[in-house]
């Protein structure tokens, strides 16, 4: 019999016990040392957030219109796939997420796992995260600090892609005029994002 099996000899109203269960899986693969990745998501005012982390820290972050599903196909492919929905792991990283958004916290304070960002991806993330609260970089600006002030367009690449969005806060990088730009959350939650700092 597999997990797979477990759940679905469960009667579907018993919600509760399949919980139970689900958390006793997730355990006992972590005891095991078989949960390479584990997951959860957060509800929001602008959507549910994906949070994943690996036992080194938070690997993926992903707003709603990354489509999950596709988020934790790729987190599979490229980190493990021993992957499971495992809330406890992540919970100081959804504290975290909260106290951002009810404007309790100006900085987070979690470890993360860098791996899916290589090269100079890495490098201009590292820089995002030295862009105080409230604060806003131009691309060219973040370029600079990077060490390639004329790689404008591959810092615009690299906060595209960023794999920890909001955490690493690339929501903080606007156009050289000072409009906003492009966020992998949307421009609106960009905006929204940059709103709630202002006011903070």
């Amino acid at each position: 019999m597999t997990a797979a099996d477990l759940f679905t000899t469960l009667p579907e109203t018993d919600t509760g016990a399949q919980r139970r269960l689900h958390a006793r899986l997730a355990a006992a693969a972590a005891d095991a040392g078989i949960l390479d990745v584990a997951y959860r998501t957060v509800d929001t005012p602008y959507g549910p957030l994906l949070l994943a982390a690996t036992e080194l820290g938070l690997v993926r972050v992903a707003w709603s219109r990354e489509d999950h599903d596709r988020v934790l196909a790729q987190l599979a492919d490229r980190v493990s796939p021993r992957i499971l929905r495992a809330p406890g792991r992540l919970d100081r990283a959804a504290r975290e997420v909260e106290e951002y958004l009810d404007r309790r916290r100006t900085a987070f304070d979690l470890p993360l796992d860098l791996r899916l960002a290589a090269g100079f991806r890495r490098t201009v993330l590292t820089r995002l995260t030295e862009v105080g609260y409230g604060r806003t970089v131009s691309y060219g600006q973040l370029a600079a600090a990077a060490g390639s002030p004329k790689a404008v367009r591959a810092v615009g690449t690299a906060c595209a892609t960023n794999p920890l969005p909001l955490v690493v806060p690339c929501h903080r990088v606007v156009r050289g005029d000072g409009t906003p730009g492009q966020y992998n959350g949307g421009p609106e939650v960009k905006r929204a994002l940059l709103g709630l700092e202002a006011a903070g």
